[in-house]
C-alpha cells in the first residue's frame, strides 16, 4: 500500500489522506461489538468498539487478509461526546488490535443503529494481496 501526503500537508493523526494499493478487493459488512453468539456483552462504547475490532479481524482472517491490510474505515457512533472523550482510550485499543495501520476513515455521529443496544458499527475495505 502507498500511503498519499500531498505536498506541504502536515501528516494526518490516527488515518490517511488516501492510499493506493493493489490486491482483491475485500468488503466487509458493518460490524458491531456483540460476540460470536450476537449478544453484546457491555452497553459501553469502548468495550463494545473493542469487541467490533476483534470481529473484524476475525473476518479479516476468514478471507485470507489481516489488519495491515485495511485500507478504508467509516465508523458509526451513537454517542459522539462519548467517543470524543476517550479518544485516548480508542487510541490504544485500535493500536492494539489492529496494530500502527492508518487506513483512510471517516466517523460519523447518527442518532441510531439497527441494532438497538450497538452503539457503534464499522465498515471495512481491505485488499487480500
Amino acid at each position: 500500500m502507498q500511503h498519499i501526503l500531498p505536498p506541504g500537508w502536515p501528516r494526518p493523526k490516527g488515518y490517511s489522506n488516501g492510499i493506493i494499493a493493489e490486491g482483491k478487493m475485500f468488503f466487509l459488512a458493518g460490524v458491531v461489538g456483540w460476540n460470536a453468539k450476537e449478544e453484546f456483552e457491555s452497553d459501553v462504547l469502548s468495550d463494545q468498539f473493542r469487541q467490533a475490532l476483534l470481529n473484524i479481524r476475525a473476518i479479516l482472517d476468514g478471507g485470507g487478509s489481516g489488519p495491515e491490510h485495511i485500507t478504508r474505515m467509516t465508523w458509526y457512533v451513537t454517542d459522539m461526546d462519548s467517543y470524543r472523550d476517550q479518544l485516548a482510550e480508542f487510541g490504544a485499543i485500535y493500536k492494539d488490535i489492529i496494530g500502527k495501520n492508518f487506513p483512510v476513515m471517516a466517523c460519523i455521529g447518527v442518532s441510531a443503529l439497527v441494532e438497538r443496544r450497538a452503539k457503534i458499527e464499522i465498515e471495512v475495505t481491505a485488499m487480500i494481496p
